[in-house]
């Protein structure tokens, strides 16, 4: 295939991006912040051809790019996506060059090393999606942590050092354990192939034949990596800390992007590979996603600080997707799915947001505003739109994506009980409390602070940070097809790969 080689040459652009940057001196902060940006801007259109070259009718994995790696251990280098990967592939192009626009002004000190970890992290980010080896896909995933943990540490809040020193040893416990179970998984493999493999799609022929007791263990161990990432409740309490401390750009890529490497984790590896296991943990899975969104929603509403309440949020919204994905029906899949690119749309819009405004006052106390309707007019229109697509309004993205897990899991055979989507359903009515209570708190009434009177509006890049973004959230409400298509054949096969292979196992 001609095409077989983009996607390494989608991981190679950030790579040698970054090794480049080094070499440019540190006094050249425009220089640095324009090539950063340009090398992130190249990654995103190569992406776009990636995603017009992409065959949405055909469910196997494309772009396919494989040679030996370590040939000792059986171990290649091997990438490709299918729609879903793509979709997440193109949000995370989509929104780093927006993240390195967005800390234009606000990150002043130690540019040189801010732009390179972002670089970084976006080849770490694409590794994880395109990756079709465990091994491989474990050294992304590992890898990523490394940016991430110094852009926190270095460039956050005051409790910076914490906060980043707890988000990187949850998980890399959680990843300890999933290394256990690659494994175990690989040596078991061997039994069936004849040699030890990572090869993912190797491994689907034959991790599903394995024991019923067997697929239990393997995917506890997987679910508790990915289950720490996404985060899941009772595994969400490194989430507040890291939010409210990352700088704005940091807090976007963790909102957007990596907490969806955890629900893709369990979408790419847990469904497929152990599909009796799936089928037997859906239920507790599913009310742990109820708890969170009850619960994330909950504890959103008695936030004082804005930042930590769109942080608990994700504990919510991440709760719908995970519930999607247990229900495993073709309308919950599809919606777990578009869910992921919504979340990353509407709460990365939200970080930024309160990233704009905190750069003007230092602060994120919702009792500090009040009123600024009428000094910043165009950061409230802002602030409502994305805050209506968080909440589910029909017409933005949210609600699409949330009506069909809702619908899905109301269908669920797997789950068979309409409970957990009458109790899932009162998230989005907690969602749009906590929202417009902040919204109605910081933007109406009287300006009573006379320290506000000073506040200016967005200028002209924050405006064209934020307009891409609202233009998907509009897009994907008015006609989420175009994007449904794209991952249809991909969810019909993970829930074919579940209901179909362990049929046997469970009798």
């Amino acid at each position: 295939m001609e095409n077989s080689l983009l996607l390494t040459y989608l991981l190679l652009i950030p790579f040698i991006g970054s090794i480049v940057l080094l070499f440019i001196k540190a006094k050249k902060e425009n220089l640095i912040r324009y090539f950063g940006l340009g090398i992130s801007v190249i990654t995103f259109l190569l992406s776009l051809v990636i995603y017009f070259n992409f065959d949405s009718s055909n469910s196997s994995f494309q772009f396919v790019h494989k040679f030996k790696w370590i040939e000792n251990l059986n171990i290649h280098y091997q990438v490709g996506i299918d729609g879903m990967a793509l979709l997440l592939l193109v949000l995370t192009t989509f929104l780093t060059p927006l993240t390195l626009i967005s800390s234009w002004t606000s990150i002043n000190k130690k540019v040189k090393e801010f732009t390179f970890f972002m670089l970084f992290l976006e080849l770490g980010m694409l590794g994880v999606f395109v990756s079709l080896d465990l091994f491989l896909f474990y050294f992304f995933w590992e890898a990523m942590l490394i940016p991430m943990y110094f852009i926190i540490g270095i460039w956050g809040g005051q409790e910076r050092i914490y906060a980043a020193v707890k988000f990187f040893i949850y998980t890399m416990a959680g990843s300890l354990v999933m290394l256990v179970a690659i494994i175990w998984l690989a040596i078991h493999a061997s039994n069936y192939l004849g040699k030890f493999t990572t090869d993912l799609v190797e491994l689907y022929s034959v991790a599903p034949l394995f024991d019923l007791s067997i697929q239990n263990y393997l995917f506890i161990a997987f679910a508790l990596s990915f289950a720490i990432k996404i985060p899941l409740f009772p595994f969400h309490t490194w989430l507040p800390d890291a939010h409210v401390e990352a700088p704005t750009a940091g807090s976007v890529i963790l909102a957007g992007v990596l907490l969806k490497m955890g629900t893709y984790g369990l979408l790419r590896y847990n469904l497929p590979l152990f599909p009796a296991a799936s089928l037997h943990f859906a239920s507790f899975m599913s009310i742990l996603a109820v708890i969170g969104i009850i619960y994330g929603a909950l504890v959103a509403m008695v936030q004082t600080d804005m930042k930590k309440l769109v942080a608990y949020s994700s504990v919510a919204h991440l709760g719908f997707v995970v519930l999607g994905i247990f229900a495993m029906t073709q309308e919950s899949m599809q919606g777990a799915i578009i869910q992921m690119i919504n979340h990353g749309l509407s709460t990365g819009a939200l970080f930024l947001l309160v990233g704009m405004l905190y750069e003007r006052t230092h602060t994120r106390e919702i009792s500090y505003y009040g009123g600024i309707a009428k000094l910043v007019p165009v950061f409230s229109f802002f602030l409502l739109v994305v805050s209506l697509s968080s909440i589910g309004l029909p017409g933005l993205n949210g609600f699409v994506g949330e009506f069909l897990i809702l619908l899905g899991s109301f269908k669920s055979t797997v789950l068979n009980s309409w409970w957990y989507t009458v109790f899932a359903s009162t998230g989005v009515i907690f969602a749009a409390v906590y929202l417009l209570w902040m919204y109605k708190r910081v933007v109406f009434g009287k300006v009573i602070n006379p320290k506000l009177d000073d506040l200016t509006d967005l200028n002209k890049r924050e405006i064209f940070v934020l307009v891409p973004i609202v233009i998907f959230i509009v897009w994907i409400g008015i006609y989420p097809s175009s994007f449904l298509n794209v991952s249809e054949k991909t969810s019909d096969k993970i829930i074919e790969q579940v209901l179909e292979l362990p049929k046997a196992e469970l009798k």
